[in-house]
């Protein structure tokens, strides 16, 4: 294990690896790695970094680390760092690890491949594949569950099995970034259509303030990309894409099926609503075909924020459907503030909103613009499936993105948010 200086500080940070040849009879260094990052956690404290080596990790049963009520832990996280001096595991370089949990089927129980109670860590570059559904009845896996705070989980690729990519029901300040959930179905419990397999999932309890999601994309989940149902605070979404919910690869119906679900509280009972309930903000996302609506309020109690998306040929791309306080009246939409959104191809460009009873202007489907296919540098859906640039962001497209004389240029209106030119351009992307 190398020691290097913090800047500023006498304090020394060590660095430790975990590799798929390595054994955890091992010190942890380079030439002599951890084999899991259950170990790797032993060692560390603030500060430390965890680098892991690219390479398959095949999980067995035997690895989880807690069996405890309902659930198995498999990689349990609880010990954290500090502000300034997080705890980091780390994909090494350039390098892509890999964690294959499909022989993982603990009898009766839900798996969390991640569990992370722990606060200030960082967690980047780690592919997950083949989460595990065993249970027949109401349930769920998760890739990553993220209890803690001050945590970022950056880089992450979740796909290809049955399990929520990041679900995140606890804790402040938490930041996911540039993260990837796709091909995910729970094919197993209940009716098989995988009812609660979302992409990225916030449900935030009371005092569990600012929690954002940028850059993030779910695609062929089977049921919502982004949700945050039952959400006692604000949940920011910005610069995020949610493609295919609801879908199988061969776009056989399955669950849901939303691109953003931003808020409702189901059959909750009024006494237990939050006292004040939150506005959510959408802001610079892309929700393309998506089964049922692209940006849906889901029953809110209430408005959200809605500034520069863009909906293309979902069921419907705008559904801003409200509850009254009794939490059981559904009602149009009332409270909501939209601005620079752009709707095309689609039933229907926006539904159940009030408008007598929001705030929506300088909108697509508010201003009355006649867009074509021309209005666009391009429609090919593929563009949105690309690799990430090499920083993570994601990739350079034309998808959506007005072409000169569209009339989408400059109809826009300042909302505090960044544009170029004299107005800002509708939808998520300027020319």
């Amino acid at each position: 294990m190398s020691f290097l200086l913090t800047a500023g500080s006498s304090l020394s940070a060590a660095t430790f690896f975990v590799a798929p040849a390595g054994s955890d009879d091992h010190p942890g260094t380079q030439e002599k790695p951890f084999a899991t990052v259950q170990r790797a956690q032993n060692a560390a404290t603030a500060g430390d970094t965890v680098y892991i080596r690219g390479g398959t990790y095949t999980i067995e049963e035997s690895q989880i680390a807690r069996k405890q009520a309902i659930w198995a832990y498999v990689t349990f996280l609880d010990k954290s760092g500090v502000k300034g001096r997080p705890i980091t595991y780390s994909a090494f370089e350039n390098e892509r690890p890999v964690f294959d949990f499909s022989r993982v089927k603990p009898e009766g129980l839900r798996v969390n491949a991640f569990q992370v109670t722990a606060s200030w860590v960082h967690l980047k570059g780690l592919e997950v594949i083949g989460v595990q559904v065993t249970i027949k009845s109401h349930t769920q896996s998760i890739c990553f569950a993220n209890d803690g705070s001050h945590n970022i989980y950056e880089r992450l690729s979740m796909h290809d099995g049955q399990a929520i990519g990041i679900y995140s029901v606890r804790g402040s300040d938490n930041l996911f970034l540039n993260c990837d959930a796709y091909r995910n179905h729970d094919f197993t419990s209940e009716d098989g259509k995988g009812g609660n397999v979302d992409g990225f999932g916030c449900h935030p309890p009371q005092g569990a303030t600012g929690n954002v999601f940028r850059g993030c994309r779910a695609w062929f989940n089977s049921d919502d990309g982004f949700d945050c149902i039952g959400a006692h605070e604000s949940v920011t979404f910005e610069n995020c894409w949610a493609l295919y919910s609801g879908y199988s690869t061969t776009f056989k119906s399955l669950g849901d099926g939303n691109g953003f679900k931003a808020g409702g509280y189901g059959t909750t009972p009024v006494e237990r609503l939050p006292k004040v309930i939150p506005r959510h903000t959408v802001r610079f996302c892309l929700a393309v075909r998506n089964k049922s609506s692209g940006f849906y309020s889901n029953h809110h109690i209430g408005g959200s924020d809605w500034f520069n998306n863009t909906a293309y040929r979902n069921g419907t791309n705008f559904n801003m459907l409200c509850r009254l306080a009794d939490n059981h009246t559904d009602v149009d939409g009332y409270g909501h503030k939209l601005r620079n959104n752009l709707s095309y191809k689609s039933r229907a460009d926006i539904s159940r909103l009030d408008a007598s009873k929001s705030d929506a202007a300088n909108n697509s489907f508010t201003l009355g613009l006649e867009i074509g296919d021309k209005d666009f540098l391009s429609l090919d859906e593929g563009e949105l499936v690309l690799p990430r640039q090499a920083n993570g962001d994601l990739p350079v497209i034309r998808f959506l993105h007005p072409a000169p004389g569209s009339p989408l240029i400059g109809k826009g209106v300042d909302v505090g948010l960044p544009f170029r030119g004299a107005a800002p351009d509708l939808g998520a992307f300027e020319k």
